[in-house]
């Protein structure tokens, strides 16, 4: 199984409203249409930064688009300190969003005190209070959770993560295995099924789930915007990193309240503060990798 986490989504009436007729492709765009939709008086993101994974998606993919894969992988495994310059450019990019009080639903607060997928309903419920959420191709099935009966295509959509100074289409992905603990003829047979574009075409008609099989037709997605998920990890090519936090130990990428987890969040509180948020980020990463 798996996921396109390189997915911002946006509320299809909300854009038409305020004048938003095509969704950005770059970065620069994105900037661009979130002081369109302040004029418009909706605040352009609802972010999940309550739920600290979210967070370090968003690095994650800018620091995809700055870096370039090479260095993505080497921070993957720390092989490249948190202090790096390519880190704080990155920042410096996020700040463009994390750094505007009127950009996100309640501020720096709100950013870090609502977590996903409350965020989604920030966007797709019956009131909406901002414009786009940040997150990964899931994110379809949380807006259907919500009911209302709202539309793929006609009232969410979503585009994919911009492009920042010309950087290439490119996927940040996550993914689940499937783990033998029994090595038995019948389990293998079942691994081996699991694999195959039949099993990929079961799940994959149900929505909420991309198979990472390239032979699963992409007409079995139940809906066009299930379909152009599936179809940009395939597209992104060799351009595809896998979630980087899902990489580190888990003290430093996957524990609620430490590491980069908090780290992140500490920084949306206060996104002027680069340079101990990386010294904190390194240390962090230090101690968990231990080297």
């Amino acid at each position: 199984k798996a996921a396109n986490k390189s997915t911002v989504w946006y509320n299809v009436k909300t854009f038409k409203a305020a004048g938003i007729n095509n969704p950005p492709t770059t970065f620069d765009e994105l900037t661009a249409d979130m002081s369109t939709l302040k004029q418009f008086g909706t605040a352009p993101f609802a972010m999940c930064g309550g739920s600290g994974w979210t967070l370090t998606d968003w690095f994650e993919n800018v620091y995809l688009r700055v870096a370039g894969i090479d260095k993505y992988n080497a921070l993957a495994q720390h092989q490249v300190p948190w202090t790096d310059p390519s880190v704080t450019q990155s920042f410096q990019v996020l700040a463009k969003v994390f750094g505007d009080q009127k950009a996100m639903v309640g501020g720096s607060q709100g950013a870090v005190g609502t977590p996903f997928p409350d965020c989604v309903g920030q966007v797709f419920g019956p009131s909406p209070k901002a414009a786009m959420v940040f997150e990964a191709d899931f994110v379809g099935t949380n807006i259907q959770a919500i009911g209302g009966n709202l539309q793929p295509g006609t009232d969410y959509d979503f585009f994919p993560f911009p492009s920042v100074n010309g950087s290439p289409a490119s996927v940040s992905a996550g993914g689940d295995v499937a783990v033998m603990l029994r090595d038995t003829p019948q389990s293998e047979a079942l691994i081996k099924y699991l694999a195959t574009p039949e099993a990929g075409t079961a799940w994959a008609k149900l929505g909420g789930f991309i198979s990472p099989n390239k032979r699963v037709d992409l007409s079995v997605y139940p809906n066009p915007v299930a379909r152009k998920a599936a179809k940009a990890l395939i597209d992104a090519g060799d351009n595809v990193v896998f979630d980087m936090s899902d990489q580190a130990p888990a003290a430093f990428g996957g524990t609620a309240g430490a590491g980069e987890w908090a780290d992140l969040q500490n920084w949306v509180r206060l996104p002027s503060n680069v340079t101990s948020t990386e010294a904190k980020l390194e240390a962090d990463a230090k101690a968990a990798y231990g080297h």
